[in-house]
């Protein structure tokens, strides 16, 4: 009978062990568990998002039906207690970035779309004492960059529930990328200093409705005949207590619904129906969003400490990278039949994948082999 690929496979070929000790030394820890090392526990969580089960009691009932040893779920709550969340992020941020080296992307813009966005995941106020937000709930925030063209994370950062996300943004910023963000991103000092040389931040933000448009002086254009753009001008922003040092461009169109949006960018050798398109290719994110809290268990919550939920966190975003390369090399093949990442994701984790897609994911697992050999001891 045919062993189908699992996402244990794939994993074991995209770091070394070698490279998971060296992130164990940067961050002095010490893993001396002989059963459940970290490398382990990486594995133990990831295959929890993904079939979504319900808690460490769950994980420790059904292990060895996936290939993983027999434990007790009270060495997996304190061995996910234990280890510094940083050391799962490590992993994470080397793993995404030979994942999005891989993908080949292509773009209908002059620069590839950075989307910008944050989402919240809330529990019971006494779930998580360390993480207050709003009413009776408590709360983890991630803040996040999705390269548009391949929906791939690019950045992260995890913080608890009130944590504004504007001064995130700061972290985010790459001259390579055109930014793309929501207006709760919207500063007039930030703005005034991405158009500075020194900075030179391709943006496009959107607007709140409220903010004061200052000496508006209207760009020629040519407008097509189907065209949702209202109007592309120049001017100042903010009262006089508080206006702009440079005169920006905005644009005001309406989206699919009829709804009026209003965005500012500094792109100027772009058509304003273009910048319109990349304020409305912002949804990718939400989509990405809900993709990982529909299909990766992330608002079941584990833990109860600050470093058992984040290593959750990162454990189900790494099952997310490796999901979504693998979906990304096979649409890559012109003999492989056009299916949704739903889909696929449903068919991989239920061992049903056509055999075609099997093919092309050993392959892809060769090719790892041969640059980074074998991560995990004890398998294959």
């Amino acid at each position: 009978m045919k062993k189908s690929i699992t996402l244990l496979d794939v994993l074991e070929h995209l770091i070394t062990e070698e490279e998971i000790q060296e992130i164990l030394q940067t961050h002095k820890y010490k893993d001396t568990a002989r059963k459940l090392s970290v490398s382990m526990l990486l594995r133990f969580l990831m295959m929890a998002a993904m079939h979504e089960w319900k808690g460490f009691r769950h994980m420790a009932d059904v292990a060895t039906a996936y290939g993983l040893p027999q434990v007790h779920y009270s060495a997996l709550s304190t061995k996910t207690s234990d280890v510094p969340y940083a050391i799962f992020k490590d992993i994470f941020i080397k793993i995404l970035s030979r994942c999005n080296r891989r993908i080949r992307r292509s773009t209908r813009f002059p620069k590839e779309l950075l989307l910008i966005d944050s989402t919240t995941v809330t529990v019971g106020e006494s779930r998580l004492p360390w993480a207050p937000y709003h009413g009776k709930r408590s709360g983890i925030k991630l803040h996040v960059t999705l390269l548009e063209a391949s929906q791939m994370p690019c950045n992260l950062r995890e913080t608890t529930g009130l944590c504004h996300d504007s001064p995130v943004m700061n972290e985010f910023v790459d001259p390579q990328f055109i930014l793309v963000a929501d207006r709760a991103y919207f500063q007039i000092k930030r703005i005034d200093t991405f158009v500075k040389p020194e900075t030179n931040q391709p943006f496009v933000i959107r607007l709140k409705m409220n903010v004061a448009l200052y000496r508006k002086k209207s760009l020629r254009r040519w407008s097509p005949a189907d065209s949702n753009i209202l109007g592309d001008f120049t001017c100042k922003l903010g009262t006089p207590q508080a206006r702009s040092e440079s005169r920006h461009r905005i644009v005001e169109f309406t989206d699919r619904e009829g709804k009026v949006m209003r965005v500012v960018t500094n792109l100027y050798d772009v058509d304003a129906e273009t910048i319109a398109s990349m304020y409305q290719a912002r949804w990718a994110i939400e989509v990405f969003f809900r993709w990982i809290k529909q299909h990766l268990n992330i608002p079941t919550l584990f833990g109860t400490t600050e470093i058992a939920v984040f290593n959750q966190l990162y454990a189900a975003l790494l099952a997310y990278v490796v999901l979504k390369t693998l979906y990304e090399e096979g649409k890559q093949h012109p003999f492989i039949r056009s299916a949704s990442f739903v889909s696929f994701t449903r068919q991989f984790i239920e061992a049903q994948l056509p055999v075609e897609w099997e093919l092309i994911i050993q392959a892809f697992i060769k090719d790892y082999q041969q640059l980074y050999g074998s991560i995990l001891p004890g398998t294959g």
